[in-house]
């Protein structure tokens, strides 16, 4: 692609990469991935996805949080468990962050602030959110959990990366509800019409991620994208999910971010280098990285 860019959500500690994550992540060096932030799941997930990070200080980069379909039996001690990570000490920060002062960010995006960033070296709370895809029986545990989650994002000054399937409506009330003013964050796996984007882009802090799902012919996304403002898109994968054409329905991985790049650019009616810069300098002012 000629241009280096960002993969804002891939979950390189589970098991489909359990035996090659090494030449993954080298694939997508050499594609141009210059940078990619991995997702907690769960309390099971933490300890991979932290010796995953030390092995590769700066060019991955952790998140932490409860995702919500783990939302189940324990919730709350799981919670305290990402609260106990998010609020800890070096040295994990020191050997994920380099020892960095994270306090600004490269090529002039936003200050996104210091605060959690040399504690515990985390980017951002997430993977967080609500899902009532698949069962809506603990909705009522998935928002307090959630809405716990987002006034820790708040207190450490922290992004949030946000998981809403089949629940758009009620985490912007959540967000609206803790304050949106002092949250900001990126829907993670964006791949709605045009009215659920104008929502989205109603809370002025918050990004939209897009991901292989662009390149699927019928999911009408890169129609969609041509009302959203070029500032409020990041790119992912979602690895090892949501593979791109032409390799949709295979494992998915980092190293495939350039086909979303370049069906983005479609879409807009610019050339790949363009959005990898925009994507990349989003992802930057959101994050830090």
């Amino acid at each position: 692609m000629g241009s280096d860019c960002v993969d804002t959500h891939a979950h390189l500690f589970v098991e489909a990469f359990h035996d090659d994550v090494e030449a993954v992540v080298a694939r997508a060096k050499e594609a141009g991935v210059r940078k990619v932030l991995l997702p907690n799941i769960d309390e099971d997930s933490i300890n991979e996805l932290k010796q995953l990070v030390i092995r590769h200080p700066g060019f991955l980069h952790p998140m932490m949080g409860l995702h919500p379909t783990s939302v189940t039996k324990g919730w709350r001690k799981q919670l305290d468990r990402v609260y106990d990570e998010l609020t800890g000490h070096p040295p994990f920060a020191e050997t994920t962050c380099g020892g960095a002062d994270r306090g600004g960010t490269e090529g002039g995006g936003t200050d996104v602030g210091s605060a959690g960033r040399g504690g515990a070296g985390y980017m951002a709370v997430g993977e967080v959110g609500i899902d009532l895809y698949w069962d809506d029986s603990l909705k009522r545990e998935q928002i307090a959990a959630f809405e716990q989650q987002l006034e820790w994002s708040r207190e450490l000054n922290l992004p949030l990366s946000i998981h809403f399937r089949n629940a758009t409506r009620e985490v912007v009330e959540s967000i609206r509800r803790v304050g949106e003013s002092s949250l900001r964050g990126v829907f993670h796996s964006f791949g709605g019409d045009r009215e659920e984007l104008e929502l989205i882009l109603s809370l002025k802090n918050f990004m939209v991620g897009v991901n292989g799902v662009v390149t699927f012919k019928n999911s009408g996304l890169a129609g969609t994208l041509q009302y959203c403002p070029r500032d409020r898109v990041v790119a992912e994968t979602d690895s090892p999910y949501l593979a791109p054409v032409p390799y949709r329905g295979k494992r998915n991985e980092p190293a495939y971010l350039p086909y979303v790049i370049r069906a983005i650019a479609e879409a807009w009616a610019v050339d790949a280098a363009t959005v990898a810069g925009i994507t990349t300098r989003n992802a930057v002012a959101l994050f830090g990285v």
